[in-house]
């Protein structure tokens, strides 16, 4: 099954140069099921930030991976955190 965890930071300023040490070492981790992370900026804040992490595993976690609520615990000294997890829809 693939399924996506969203992780958006809205963050009030200043400089995010360690938020980016932050994200740097985590694509190389080895999480089960983990197929792809990505990282978008706002078009226009460049203060906003968004963390995919694309998984296929059997069964998604309704809360959030291990590594998205650490990744979330971690982002929230930068600002407020909304961290959600979606399922793909099947077409029929």
């Amino acid at each position: 099954m693939n399924w996506l965890e969203v992780i958006k930071l809205r963050s009030a300023g200043g400089s995010l140069g360690l938020l980016d040490e932050l994200l740097r070492p985590i694509p190389g981790s080895n999480e089960r099921g983990l197929a792809e992370m990505k990282t978008y900026r706002h078009a226009s804040l460049e203060t906003d930030l968004s963390v995919h992490l694309h998984w296929n595993s059997a069964m998604p976690e309704p809360n959030g991976s291990a590594l998205g609520l650490r990744l979330a615990q971690a982002l929230k000294e930068f600002g407020l955190i909304d961290h959600s997890v979606w399922v793909e829809e099947k077409k029929s």
